[in-house]
């Protein structure tokens, strides 16, 4: 029996009214994204069409899925929301917290010693407001969503950006910070841009060692981390049915890699074998009963090119395996012609560690697969030159491997079973030997390989494949081996070759587990209490933030000029400081120091305009603050690409920083600024980050008559008197700007305006 049914068929029985209406507002033939956008609009049928790239429109989403280190912050906010239960099904992960180390058992008990403070937090306020909670083990948020809530047709938000994982199975499941999660809790609608559309035509059918994974390394290297920024990307084809479910799901889930709003497929036969096949038979057959809305218009796949803004065409009968990498996930190499980049570029070619699993690829499907390859490894007596890890995705998928002797596989290749968690996808792997910064090459099944992000090493170039071609490099020990057409020398001195890999969608005898991990909220969570201690370092209630003065914003100073790739890992690390995303102000103490300062080429380290010396950032904007001066922060494209993490908004909120300006914006942290109070802000013209140097002071104008579509101006005054005057460009509509005027927009939700 699946969760929350009642509120899947109130949404299916709305489906045909919703749809009709959503037919006739916009007068043709619907994509699957329109469909199930136009049957979530929070007013009710649709009574007009929304331009897309433009419209913003209100949204109702089904669900909410918080992780745990997201799940903190998105709490305290709604702790001050002033609400007795959340307004929509919601659930909370425990998955970012556990370290990597020395295999699940021990790094499991570590982490749950190391952490209970949090958990234990986690875990009342889920009780006392009606949320599902997931224990540390249970396993990766995207992976336990798909097997338990994803429906088709469903609409949901999660506070992360892989959330986009459960379109997979035919959900528009968008990644968003915990303020959008907070509001949609608290029963509020949810803002979206009506995004823009991309289609990617599968047509033909894999074999070999092509797997799902490759179809998004392709398009990743088509659309590079931007090109799918403000879209959803919506697979269809012959090609994409021929898909498996979890296969779909990885597609879906490294999709956050394009910047793509979210990623989709269409209900079809292989999504009603996964559902019946993880217990959800209920859900197949009211599925069922609607397929035709759960699936974009027969007109819409004949003509692709009427509908979508963009459409690519993609022929899996030719596709070839791909890695991507390093440092960048768009950088997309034929597996042909990745041993010859190897060397042209002087990248370490000896593999040091091949990693699989995550939420990206930790299906049966991929574990199976994998698994032939290294049993094969046993069989034709190799030895893995690599050192080698696997992370199930679940607990029902780590169970059901384990019991099909596919883990007794990996440990005779010398592999290591991590935890049912996130890991060293995130920075969470205390990988030996890392301090050293030396030179190095891993390959994972990961979705993102920015510098530093797995180990903390900047030195270390990860590069990203399908868990089947990351099982036979680590197994040659050697990033130049191409299995499809090389050989090895085993341990006799003969030379062997591997042979293609094999696998099985799902379990034969079905899927199995002791203990999932999940724990109901009370019926009744009134007398539940949430205690926070003062001292804690881990956990800090939140204070609000102040209200705009009113006035334009004068005097300022440059915290920093952020020079090339900023991400929000650049901004807010995660790893050794995830611990402290419960407690703003000593998460604070990692703004920005990943950021590299156009004018010395160093991270941590920038000017302090008031003594003239040199400093860490967050110690110098500290000092900014404490002097009740103002600063603004400069960026170049895409700002804040990557994880969904507020904290990256919240800390230079936190600590008095007043603007952004950027060159352009990843979709997700934009959002973020805005609904923590700050001014997102774009320069018109792109050259305009040349002028800004280093001791400007800066004031920012129009803010008394700040409205949408209408620029603002921004005033450096140069060290030597000199000006420089220019237009800067944001995206705020009116309710955003109020956003803005009260402080955030939990402001508001706390004034009961919203």
């Amino acid at each position: 029996m699946a969760f929350d049914i009642e509120m899947i068929k109130e949404v299916y029985a709305r489906y045909p009214e919703r749809i009709a209406a959503a037919r006739k507002a916009v007068g043709k033939p619907l994509t699957l994204t329109e469909k199930i956008l136009y049957s979530h609009l929070s007013d009710g049928p649709a009574t007009a069409a929304y331009e897309r790239g433009k419209s913003y429109v209100d949204f109702q989403p089904d669900r909410v899925a918080m992780q745990d280190a997201t799940a903190q912050m998105a709490l305290l906010q709604f702790m001050q929301a002033g609400k007795d239960q959340v307004a929509v099904p919601s659930t909370v992960h425990c998955d970012h917290l556990i370290q990597a180390e020395v295999g699940a058992a021990k790094d499991l008990q570590k982490a749950n010693d190391k952490n209970k403070e949090v958990y234990d937090f986690l875990a009342s306020v889920s009780n006392k407001y009606g949320i599902g909670f997931w224990k540390p083990g249970a396993g990766i948020i995207h992976q336990v969503v798909l097997e338990n809530y994803a429906f088709p047709g469903g609409m949901m938000i999660g506070t992360d950006s892989h959330t986009p994982n459960a379109g997979g199975l035919g959900m528009v499941a968008i990644g968003v910070g915990g303020a959008d999660a907070c509001d949609v809790m608290a029963g509020l609608p949810w803002e979206l841009k009506f995004p823009k559309l991309i289609g990617v035509k599968l047509t033909g059918k894999m074999s070999g060692w092509t797997s799902a994974k490759d179809v998004i390394l392709k398009v990743a290297g088509i659309l590079t981390v931007k090109g799918g920024t403000g879209a959803i990307v919506e697979y269809f084809g012959e090609g994409a049915r021929s898909l498996s479910a979890t296969g779909k799901g990885t597609i879906c889930n490294m999709g956050a890699e394009i910047g793509a709003t979210t990623s989709i497929f269409g209900y079809d036969e292989k999504s009603a074998a996964y559902l019946s096949g993880t217990g959800r038979s209920d859900i197949a057959e009211l599925a069922n009963g609607i397929a035709e809305h759960l699936t974009g218009d027969d007109e819409v796949y004949a003509n692709p090119e009427q509908y979508f803004d963009q459409v690519i065409e993609i022929n899996l009968s030719e596709l070839e395996p791909h890695v991507n990498g390093p440092f960048t996930p768009d950088l997309a190499w034929p597996l042909s012609k990745f041993a010859a980049a190897v060397k042209e570029n002087n990248w370490p070619a000896k593999l040091e560690v091949g990693l699989i699993g995550s939420c990206t690829n930790s299906s049966y499907e991929d574990i199976s697969r994998a698994a032939s390859l290294a049993q094969q490894a046993v069989d034709k007596k190799l030895v893995a030159k690599s050192e080698f890890t696997i992370t199930p995705g679940s607990e029902q998928v780590r169970y059901t491997v384990e019991r099909d002797g596919f883990l007794g596989t990996f440990g005779k290749m010398g592999g290591v079973v991590l935890a049912n968690a996130c890991g060293p996808c995130i920075g969470q792997w205390a990988r030996h030997g890392a301090e050293k910064q030396e030179k190095n090459s891993i390959i994972t099944s990961f979705n993102r390989n920015f510098a530093k992000r797995a180990d903390g090493n900047p030195n270390t170039h990860a590069f990203v494949a399908s868990p089947e071609v990351v099982t036979a490099l680590a197994i040659a020990g050697d990033l130049t081996f191409n299995p499809m057409t090389d050989s090895l020398i085993n341990e006799e001195g003969k030379e062997v070759r591997l042979d293609e890999p094999r696998g099985l969608e799902m379990p034969t005898k079905g899927f199995a587990v002791e203990d999932a991990g999940y724990q109901a909220p009370a019926e009744d969570g009134s007398q539940v209490d949430v205690i926070v201690d003062p001292k804690s370092d881990r956990l800090q209630l939140l204070e609000s933030f102040p209200a705009w003065e009113g006035t334009d914003l004068k005097g300022l100073k440059l915290l920093i000029k952020a020079k090339g790739k900023c991400t929000t890992d650049h901004i807010s690390m995660a790893g050794p400081w995830l611990r402290f995303r419960g407690h703003l102000d000593n998460i604070s103490n990692n703004m920005l120091i990943g950021a590299v300062n156009a004018y010395n080429d160093e991270t941590n380290k920038v000017k302090n305009q008031i003594t003239g010396e040199y400093g860490e950032v967050p110690a110098t904007q500290r000092h900014y603050k404490e002097e009740g001066i103002g600063t603004v922060v400069v960026g170049d494209e895409n700002y804040g690409e990557g994880s969904s993490r507020e904290h990256a908004a919240m800390e230079p909120r936190f600590l008095g920083v007043r603007a952004i300006l950027v060159k352009s914006f990843a979709r997700i942290h934009e959002t973020n600024l805005k609904k923590q109070g700050m001014l997102a802000l774009t320069f018109d013209d792109p050259a305009d980050y040349d002028k800004v140097q280093e001791d400007d002071t800066i004031d920012i104008l129009g803010l008394t008559e700040f409205a949408p579509n209408k620029p603002l101006t921004v005033v450096l005054t140069h060290a030597d008197g000199t000006k420089d005057e220019f237009l800067v460009n944001h995206t705020y509509n009116e309710g955003q700007i109020e956003w803005f005027k009260a402080g955030s927009a939990l402001n508001l939700i706390k004034a009961g305006i919203l």
